[in-house]
């Protein structure tokens, strides 16, 4: 089972993109009330061991979320991006933004 339909489970008003997107999966946190557009990609190592996500700053997706064995991080997209041009940095670490960023969901699996 891929991350977008392991994602989905937490999600209800599931909508897809009807052509290629920055965005993945659109919906409904169960429990919520806001319908969001998601990047749900998975991470990627790269040459430092080191697990990343890429971003742009042209997204139209409103959330980026990062999977974990246990739980799932979703943070803000336009706060992201904020904390981007405030930083002037393009590299960050989950942890940092976490801890920099009003708006994160921590969300058990």
């Amino acid at each position: 089972m891929g991350i977008v339909n392991r994602f989905a489970k937490y999600l209800t008003c599931i909508e897809y993109p009807k052509q290629k997107s920055s965005w993945n999966i659109a919906g409904i946190l169960k429990g919520q009330n806001g319908l969001y557009k998601f990047d749900v990609r998975n991470m990627e190592q790269i040459s430092s061991g080191e697990w990343a996500k890429k971003g742009s700053t042209k997204s139209s997706a409103d959330k980026m979320v990062f999977e974990f064995e246990r739980y799932w991080i979703i943070v803000d997209i336009p706060e992201l991006h904020k904390y981007l041009k405030i930083t002037k940095t393009r590299i960050v670490h989950l942890e940092e933004l976490l801890k920099c960023l009003d708006w994160n969901i921590k969300l058990s699996k």
